[in-house]
C-alpha cells in the first residue's frame, strides 16, 4: 500500500466511512442447452446390441438328484424362456435389437432380503403352499447383489450393459429398475447409491414360475416409462408416444395403439380379450412418420383374442422402427428402449 492509500485510509476511518469491498468477478455465462440435430429422413435406424449378465437362482432341493427348486415345482425351464425372449425381441424388431448373453450364472442358493432374512427349502416351500405367510419386508437387498457380482464396474467398463435375474416369488426383484448415473424412472424408482456407473442400465427380474408372456409384460412396461422420458418435453400432438397409446376408453373415437394393459378396446386393465369393435389408427404406425389418418374397425382378434404374449408383441410391433429424426428424437425406437443411455435427461 502506498502512503498516499495509506492516508486516505485513515482519514476514511476518523470519518466512519469503511472501504468498499472488492468488485466480485463476472458470473460465467450459463451452460449451453444440449444441441438439438437437425431433423432428418436418412439418419438411419441404428442396430443396437446388449450385453447381457445371465443369473438365474433355482435352489437345488434334492442334493441326491440335483432336482432344482423351477424342476420340482414344474415352473419354466430358464434356458426355454431365454431363446424363446431373445427370438422374440429380434423377430419384433425387425432386427433392430439384439441381445449378446455374454455370461450366465446358476447360484444354487436363495436370496438375501434387505433386512437380512434368508428363505431355506423348507420355508420357501411352505411359504408357496400358503401355510405360512411370505416374509416381510420382501424387497430384495440390492446394494448386496450388485456388490456380489461387481455389477457397476462391469457395466461401468463396457462389459455389461444389461441384467436378467430368473428367480422365484418372493425373491424381492423388481420387474425392471434402472441404475447408473442418470437414472430414470423405469417401471420403478431408479436404485440409489448407483452413480459410481458412469452409464445407465436396466436390470429385469422374471419369474422361473411364469411364462415369456409375463417377460414381456416386464419389458413392455419398460417401454412404457423410457418413451413417456423420451417424449416428456414435447408437447401436444408431436408428442408421438401420447397419441401411439391411446385406446377408445380414455381418448373415445382416437383409439390408436394402446397401453401395455389397455389395448384399443379395453374397458379395464387387463382386457386383452375384449371382442367389441372399435376404430383404431393402428395401423397407420406401420406408415410412420408419414401418417396418413387411415383408421379401421379393430377387436382382440387382432392381438391373440387374450394372450398376453400375443398382446404384448402385438404392441411392440407397431414401435417405429425406421430411418430418420424429428424434434431430435429418432424414428427408430427401439434404440431407447434397448440402451437407455441414448435418452436425454
Amino acid at each position: 500500500m502506498s502512503l498516499l492509500d495509506s492516508i486516505i485510509k485513515f482519514f476514511l476511518s476518523l470519518f466512519g466511512a469503511k472501504p468498499q469491498p472488492p468488485t466480485p468477478p463476472p458470473a460465467p455465462p450459463p451452460s449451453p442447452r444440449p444441441t438439438i440435430p437437425p431433423d432428418s429422413t436418412t439418419e438411419p435406424a441404428r442396430i443396437v446390441t446388449s450385453k447381457v449378465l445371465v443369473i438365474v437362482y433355482d435352489p437345488v432341493v434334492d442334493s441326491a438328484t440335483g432336482k432344482t427348486l423351477s424342476r420340482h415345482l414344474g415352473w419354466s425351464r430358464p434356458d426355454d424362456l431365454i431363446t424363446r425372449y431373445v427370438d422374440d425381441i429380434t423377430e419384433t424388431s425387425k432386427g433392430l435389437a439384439r441381445y449378446q448373453i455374454v455370461q450366465r450364472e446358476d447360484v444354487d442358493e436363495f436370496l438375501p432380503l434387505e433386512d437380512g432374512f434368508r428363505y431355506t427349502i423348507d420355508t420357501y416351500l411352505s411359504v408357496f403352499r400358503r401355510t405360512t405367510a411370505p416374509h416381510s419386508p420382501d424387497k430384495l437387498d440390492y446394494s448386496a447383489f450388485l456388490t456380489r457380482f461387481n455389477i457397476l464396474q462391469r457395466v461401468a467398463n463396457h462389459e455389461l450393459d444389461e441384467v436378467w435375474v430368473f428367480s422365484f416369488p418372493y425373491a424381492g426383484f423388481h420387474e425392471s429398475v434402472m441404475a447408473g448415473r442418470g437414472a430414470f424412472w423405469c417401471n420403478s424408482r431408479p436404485l440409489p447409491g448407483t452413480d459410481s456407473s458412469s452409464r445407465r442400465f436396466i436390470m429385469m427380474g422374471f419369474s422361473l414360475e411364469r411364462g415369456v408372456g409375463e417377460m414381456f409384460e416386464s419389458f413392455t412396461h419398460r417401454c412404457e416409462s423410457i418413451m413417456t422420458k423420451v417424449y416428456e418435453r414435447t408437447l401436444g400432438d408431436a408428442n408421438l408416444y401420447e397419441r401411439f397409446s391411446r385406446y377408445d376408453k380414455q381418448n373415445p373415437g382416437e383409439a390408436e395403439c394402446g397401453t401395455v394393459h389397455f389395448a384399443p378396446n379395453s374397458e379395464r386393465d387387463y382386457d386383452w380379450k375384449n371382442p367389441h369393435f372399435v376404430a383404431s389408427k393402428c395401423d397407420d404406425w406401420y406408415n410412420f412418420p408419414n401418417f396418413t389418418g387411415s383408421t379401421r374397425q379393430v377387436s382382440c382378434a387382432e392381438w391373440g383374442n387374450g394372450d398376453i404374449r400375443l398382446h404384448h408383441l402385438w404392441w411392440l410391433d407397431h414401435f417405429p422402427r425406421v430411418s430418420g429424426r424429428t424434434n431430435g428424437i429418432v424414428h427408430n425406437w427401439w434404440q431407447y428402449v434397448i440402451d437407455p443411455n441414448r435418452v436425454d435427461v
